[in-house]
């Protein structure tokens, strides 16, 4: 009888691997999305905690949300809700929608008896909030013309979970609301688009997509003119020219497009957005068309715009940090994105994000925003490429390239931010001192974990957990960046509107008037409107002179640059006190500022 030979290092291995298990981190996502109703509790729970943070606590962030929050206040006050105004001046910018949503979030709140609801911003923000939240489940909506339940959770969790779309649902602005009108659209056109073919798994008929995709639109019109019927317009275009360049069937683009019913859904569009479009255009006799269409639109097609420019590749290398922790898991994506872009799913997906995306980088005027409404594009192509298993590498260099672009937004944040604190002196609050560490921990113990699962034989499943601990991070960063740091002493020096109001408000009860009115000189920025009042004096060192001489109970802000002046055109014996000073940073340009409150006190008028 022979004897076998024994290969003991295979016996060993064979020995010491563990028998295949589902993981802990699957059979949670299997449940949480065993259902749609259960999938959105428990995404619009998650997007709760990433979004909340900071929501209450954070002053209003100049210069665009608190002139929306002053337009939409001034609605209230005036009782106009047509005309569109930041104090006297006309704001034909964007049309009323954001404005109506802002206003009645406010009405609400003075319903339910909260205190000073007209001054409180983050009233101001539900909208936007809404908006987020609503967008990420529209994401998770859309997601599920192309993929399983499962994944398409996945991808509206990556969605969620990225700065950008964290930071526009705490801003009283019309971006996170203008995403999900996109993705509401989007969504309709790639069920009709997909329906052409059995295999897509998409019933070929759907009475409701029509009704969504144009209610979309003029939603999407009323909050921010052009951008929401952009995207649709580009995609189909580009779908359109890509079947015929592949010689499709005559009339088959006729086929998807006709799904939506454009006729019919063009004059439901128009009946939704038309009141209001008239009587804008009775009550400026077409001004604000003029300067909506001619000033501001084409304003920054044709020309850099308040100071926002950049050249062409600028939203690709913010992509890295805006999108963060969508933009490492999308890298990973590229190659099978690229493999796969003649299929039907892939090409309606590059549809939504290529076009409008090109558009944005041509464009002169640069804002990180612009492109918000395309993540949700790239969430769900990242989706699709781990269901199919395809995040995993070979290359050890691309391995490490998506490693460290996971780590590099989170630490490098943390550690700029405390570098910066000891350099200018800002005290962080409890919440950084806390979240600090565990951000460090946390994204030193993640890289491990990426390191390994990306690297074959990894499966879908093996990257699972991993994307939970990427979202974990992402909310332990936005609690540092809104709530520990935006909300806390460190940013005390940028809040300047703020305490300019606090100071003024001491200085009120120490002279025992009923109320102050105010004047401003240099510092003009919207966030003292919206925190003080509409009737708010904005002028020059002498007009804020006159001013104060005119009546008791008035106070005057005045930069220490225009002081001198100030001073000089005041009478010798006017009985006007500087109350204090308030010193800080400007937060648009990095100025250093040193403001007076000069009072005047006396009985009340």
């Amino acid at each position: 009888m022979g004897v076998q030979s024994i290969d003991l290092p295979r016996l060993i291995g064979s020995a010491a691997a563990p028998p295949p298990v589902t993981p802990a981190a699957v059979k949670w996502l299997d449940r949480a999305a065993a259902t749609p109703a259960r999938a959105c509790l428990w995404l619009t729970l998650i997007a709760l905690f990433l979004f909340l943070p900071g929501f209450v606590s954070m002053p209003p962030l100049d210069r665009d949300e608190p002139r929306f929050a002053q337009a939409s206040r001034q609605m209230i006050e005036t009782g106009d809700a047509v005309s569109i105004r930041f104090q006297g001046e006309a704001r034909n910018k964007k049309p009323v929608g954001i404005y109506w949503l802002q206003a009645g979030a406010v009405e609400a709140a003075r319903t339910l008896g909260v205190p000073d609801a007209l001054r409180t911003i983050w009233i101001y923000r539900l909208p936007s909030l809404a908006g987020a939240i609503g967008a990420v489940l529209l994401t998770f909506w859309a997601a599920l013309a192309f993929m399983s339940r499962r994944y398409a959770f996945i991808a509206a969790l990556l969605f969620a979970s990225t700065i950008l779309i964290g930071a526009e649902a705490r801003l009283a602005k019309t971006d996170a609301v203008v995403t999900a009108t996109v993705v509401m659209a989007m969504g309709a056109l790639a069920r009709a688009y997909l329906a052409r073919t059995e295999s897509a798994g998409v019933p070929q008929r759907r009475r409701s997509l029509p009704f969504v995709f144009w209610t979309a639109i003029a939603i999407g019109i009323l909050v921010k003119g052009p951008i929401t019927p952009m995207v649709p317009l580009l995609a189909g275009l580009s779908l359109a020219l890509t079947e015929r360049w592949r010689q499709a069937p005559l009339g088959r683009w006729k086929h998807w497009v006709g799904m939506l019913r454009p006729g019919v859904g063009l004059i439901w569009c128009v009946l939704l957005i038309a009141p209001w479009f008239v009587l804008i255009l009775v009550a400026t006799h077409g001004t604000f068309f003029a300067d909506a269409v001619g000033g501001d639109m084409l304003g920054k097609v044709a020309s850099v715009q308040e100071l926002h420019g950049a050249p062409p590749g600028a939203y690709l290398l913010a992509f890295f940090v805006a999108a963060w922790p969508l933009a490492p898991v999308a890298i990973l994506a590229v190659p099978a994105v690229w493999r796969g872009w003649r299929e039907p799913a892939i090409a309606v997906l590059l549809a939504w994000l290529v076009p409008t995306w090109l558009v944005f980088e041509i464009v002169p005027t640069k804002l990180p925003h612009y492109v918000l409404p395309l993540y949700p594009a790239i969430a769900i192509l990242a989706a699709m490429a781990l269901e199919r298993g395809a995040l995993v590498v070979r290359s050890p260099l691309v391995r490490a390239i998506a490693v460290e672009l996971a780590a590099l937004v989170p630490l490098g944040t943390t550690v700029g931010a405390i570098v910066l604190g000891y350099f200018l002196g800002l005290a962080p609050g409890m919440l950084s001192l806390a979240m600090a560490p565990i951000i460090i921990i946390g994204t030193v113990l993640l890289v491990r974990f990426l390191w390994r699962a990306l690297a074959p034989p990894s499966g879908a499943d093996d990257l699972i957990a991993p994307i939970f601990a990427l979202v974990a991070l992402a909310v332990a960063f936005e609690a540092l960046v809104f709530q520990g740091l935006l909300s806390s002493p460190f940013f005390e020096p940028f809040a300047i509107s703020p305490r300019l109001v606090a100071a003024a408000e001491a200085a009120r009860k120490e002279g025992m008037c009923d109320r102050l009115s105010l004047a401003t000189v240099s510092y003009r920025e919207p966030s003292l409107v919206f925190l003080t009042d509409t009737s708010l004096l904005m002028t020059d060192p002498r007009g804020a002179a006159a001013f104060l001489e005119k009546a008791p109970c008035r106070a005057a802000f005045v930069e220490i640059q225009d002081e001198a002046a100030f001073r000089d055109s005041l009478l010798p014996d006017a009985p006007i006190d500087l109350a204090g000073r308030v010193g800080g940073i400007a937060m648009n340009g990095g100025k250093s500022l040193n403001i007076g409150v000069f009072v005047r006190q006396g009985s009340s008028p």
